[in-house]
This record gives C-alpha cells, structure tokens and sequence, in this order.
C-alpha cells in the first residue's frame, strides 16, 4: 500500500510541476492547449484511479480488479469529464486551478502516508479466523514497522536493525511468492500480507508429531493462545526422506505431497538462516509453514502492535 501511495503522489508532483511550467510560459491561455492539457488530466486521474481500485482488488484476494470497482470507475471517470467539460465552457481557468489544487493536494497527502505506512506504522485488517482468538476476523490493528529496523524504500534489507524477530512475535508478511502462478493453499498468495505467529527461528529443528509442538526435540507445551477443534487426523499421504522433504519444504511445494496431514504431523524440518516458521494460532484452520515453507527475513514487514478497532476490543497487542 505504501509503494502505491508513493507512486501516486509521484505522479501527481510530476503533474503539478507541468502544469506550473506550462503556466509559466503562457502555454496554457489558448482554448486547444487547455482542451488538451484537460483530456491529459482527464486521463492520468483515470489512471491513478484504476492504479489504486486494481491494488484494493488484488490486495488480500486472488483475483483482480472486480467488476463492480471497473464499473465505479467507469463512473468517476465519465463524471469527471462531464464536470470538466461544464467548467471548461463557463471558465478554462477555474478548471485549471481546481485542477491544480487536487494535485498539489494528492501528491503531499499520499507523500505523507506513504513516509509514515512505509517507515511507521501501517493499518492491518484480519481477513481470516487463522488467528484466533488473539485476532479474530475484522479486527483492525496498527502495525509498528520500525521495530525490527529501518529499511529504505524498494530495498529488501534493512539498513538498520534495532531488535532481532523473537518467538511469539505476532509478525505481518508479505506472503512468500516469487511468481503469481505459485500455489499455495489452494490459490496463489502472490503479493498478499498475512499474519502469523513466530514459532521456529533460524537454525532450530521443528516438528510436530500427533499435534504435539517439538522444538529442537524438546517437547513445547500447548500455549494458551493455540486453539484446537477436533478432526479427524490424516496420516501423511506418502513417505518421503529427510533430506527430499526439507527440500520440498523450503520450495514451498511440500503441501502438494502432504496434503492436510502437515496440520497434524509436520517435520522434522530445519529452519534455514535468514528465515522463519511461524503458524496461525488457530493451528487447524490456518494456512501458515507448515504449508507453504519458512519466512525470510526480508519479506517480514512489521510486528502487529495495537488493536484499534472494533473498540469492545482496543488493546495492545502480545
């Protein structure tokens, strides 16, 4: 989100600018080069505006832009040039200061959120039951950004780093995908944001055998935060060596050989450096690791920090 608020507020600066350019030099006092300069704001609104509907569309779901947000576009640009052409026969230079306004408007608003969700805090909402109960479906949180380290924008490294990721961080990722053909839990996850809990940091050996969490072999009690429903258990659909399922694992594409039986009985498995495991504290409805493989360091964003709404339930979040 914050990389598309960025790119609009760019865009919306280079026009700005333009249009101050072109004022300057009086290109802009006859009634064509302010037709044209007119249709050229015209479209480029259009385009911002497709820009961000196809981001709310795709962020969080599989498809794209959906066919009720192409139709609300349809219509906010239709609606723009029929306003525009109504204040371009009473006066061209209203349009143009009206115009310049919403430009000059867009590009420090979105500069200034895109600053503060990029290097502060970013707005989460829970799309899934994965965490229950520490966060149930529609909650709405703050997400601190910093606290990991300071990261430059399109960098995937940190260039400061303030504490390291602990187990028990409720951390917000960007779902590990190289390509949006990859399927993972049944669709493709390519560029959505999850949450999910640390569980297994670099190095350390996991397993879960008969639902039961072992941490370098050492058995780790059930938590209060993990939640179980019974179900039948599903015994691993084939026998696969060590070395062959750590592999598949860290591909991501031990889940098409396992199937749901990884929910019950998961590993062993290494943690590899510079990566995470981190499961959904609603173990049996929660497509995390086990599934899909560990978590890199890069593509944490964040740790989850304060609930804010609904408001029965504002509180910091642990």
């Amino acid at each position: 989100m914050e990389q598309t608020l960025f790119i609009t507020g760019v865009i919306a600066f280079i026009f700005a600018k333009f249009s101050k350019y072109l004022q300057k030099k009086q290109k802009l006092e006859t009634k064509n080069s302010l037709r044209i300069w007119s249709f050229s704001s015209l479209i480029l609104a259009g385009l911002l505006t497709v820009y961000i509907f196809n981001f709310m569309a795709t962020n969080g779901t599989s498809g794209g832009i959906s066919l009720k947000h192409t139709l609300l576009i349809g219509f906010v640009v239709i609606a723009l040039l029929f306003w525009a052409n109504n204040l371009l026969k009473k006066d061209r230079k209203k349009l143009y200061s009206v115009v310049l306004d919403w430009s000059e408007t867009v590009y420090f608003a979105a500069f200034f959120a895109s600053v503060v969700m990029f290097f502060f805090i970013q707005a989460f909402r829970i799309p899934s039951a994965s965490m229950r109960n520490t966060l149930i479906e529609g909650d709405n949180l703050f997400v601190n950004k910093i606290t990991y380290g300071f990261r430059l924008p399109f960098m995937k490294n940190k260039l400061v780093e303030f504490s390291p990721v602990k187990r028990g961080d409720i951390i917000i990722f960007r779902f590990p995908a190289e390509t949006k053909e990859q399927i993972n839990c049944g669709e493709p996850q390519y560029g959505r944001d999850f949450v999910k809990r640390v569980i297994g940091l670099p190095g350390e050996k996991i397993e879960i055998k008969d639902r039961q969490l072992f941490i370098n072999d050492k058995l780790i009690p059930q938590a209060d935060y993990e939640v179980y429903i019974p179900h039948i258990t599903q015994e691993p659909y084939e026998n696969i060596p060590q070395e062959e399922y750590q592999k598949l694992w860290e591909d991501r594409t031990l889940e098409h050989y396992q199937g749901l039986s990884l929910r019950d009985s998961f590993g062993p498995v290494i943690v590899p450096e510079g990566q995470y495991l981190a499961l959904g504290d609603n173990r049996d409805m929660s497509c995390d690791s086990r599934f899909w493989g560990p978590v890199p360091k890069e593509n944490i964003k964040g740790k989850a920090w304060f609930l804010h709404w609904p408001l029965n339930r504002m509180k910091f979040i642990k």
